[in-house]
């Protein structure tokens, strides 16, 4: 093993020591750092036969992430994932569409927005209410639907 190749790998190690990362990220990040790209490719196809870079264990933990921790909807998900550089099909494979979590999110997302109102909630504040749900990925019938379980419109 060369020495570039040696760094490379230890470099791949330091970032994967932070966060997991998908592949695409870490090609980006090592190609950014220098290194010639025979070299990137051989880092990342040892890291994939050793186990230590796997986008479909890293979309389940993202997914689980994106909408435990975040709660965003099934929109935002995706893009949070596709932000991440996970590819379209392991993203199809990952995500399933259930709309019984994007309400339960989407509701506790708008009652802790609502908390922090005034009990007067204007016409300008349900429009903010519902443009923050839209940013997070929610679907305009689940928003509708939430709304109205809340007694908002």
């Amino acid at each position: 093993m060369t020495d570039s190749a040696h760094s490379a790998r230890q470099y791949a190690f330091k970032l994967l020591g932070y966060r997991g990362r998908s592949e695409n990220e870490l090609r980006e990040r090592l190609s950014r750092k220098g290194f010639p790209k025979a070299v990137v490719s051989s880092t990342i196809s040892y890291l994939k036969r050793a186990g230590y870079l796997d986008d479909k264990a890293l979309a389940v933990s993202l997914k689980r992430q994106a909408y435990k921790q975040r709660l965003l909807g099934h929109y935002g998900a995706r893009k949070f994932l596709m932000k991440r550089g996970i590819s379209k099909t392991v993203i199809d494979a990952t995500l399933d569409y259930d709309e019984s979590c994007d309400m339960k999110n989407a509701k506790t997302l708008l009652e802790k927005k609502v908390a922090h109102l005034d009990n007067n909630i204007t016409e300008s504040d349900r429009k903010r209410l519902w443009n923050f749900l839209v940013r997070r990925g929610y679907s305009l019938g689940v928003i509708r639907s939430v709304f109205r379980d809340c007694n908002l419109q």
